[in-house]
């Protein structure tokens, strides 16, 4: 009889599971981020707009959000390759996970949805701060122009990780004296919205 993870029957139950898996993404995806929450830049609501119309051109402002998870008293932090298959950015490393607030949904409650759906896991978020940035696509693909909200997450035990193919290409722990040698280095493999969110949240740290 062949294992789990080779041939034999249960070997193709698990390949038909993972791709059930895939098509189950897909469709939440499909049927969960069609529009985004458009914003002012003191990040009051402006109604609704579609998902790829407020990326295209030069971008219409809107709300994201952005979850950084950190273990060891911050010393490490999980990070994330975006997937080939993201239309913005594809490949560049970013923070543990990112997205949009859904209408009738808090920004807090959708970051740790989120995080369930891209990672696997949930855990309890802190809000840090906000802030406004606009980057064009370096592929010409649109532009993201968010009011992102940070959201920081601690965590002490080992996780099992289980990210979203769709979404994520790799998702590693870094020590983050790693990273920002890193960021210095090689910035143009980092999302343009991640080296400003990490420093949000250092000097947010050293202010308290």
């Amino acid at each position: 009889m062949g294992g789990a993870g080779g041939g034999g029957k249960n070997g193709k139950c698990y390949k038909t599971y993972l791709l059930l898996l895939d098509s189950l993404r897909a469709a939440r995806q499909s049927a969960t981020m069609r529009h985004v929450i458009l914003t002012n830049e003191q990040g009051h609501n402006l109604g609704t707009e579609d998902l790829q119309k407020a990326h295209a051109g030069k971008g219409h402002l809107h709300k994201a959000f952005s979850v950084f998870i950190f273990r060891k008293n911050r010393s490490e932090l999980l990070i994330q390759q975006r997937s080939s298959k993201k239309p913005l950015f594809p490949m560049l490393w970013a923070n543990t996970c990112c997205s949009h607030p859904q209408e009738g949904e808090g920004v807090k409650e959708s970051a740790e949805n989120r995080l369930q759906e891209e990672c696997g896991f949930t855990c309890p978020l802190t809000e840090i701060a906000s802030f406004i940035y606009r980057a064009p696509d370096p592929t010409g693909n649109c532009t993201e122009y968010e009011y992102d909200t940070i959201f920081v997450g601690d965590i002490k035990e080992n996780l099992k990780l289980n990210p979203d193919p769709l979404e994520i290409e790799q998702l590693t722990w870094k020590p983050v004296e790693e990273i920002i040698r890193n960021l210095s280095k090689n910035p143009t493999i980092y999302a343009p919205w991640f080296p400003i969110a990490l420093h949000a949240i250092f000097r947010n740290s050293d202010d308290n």
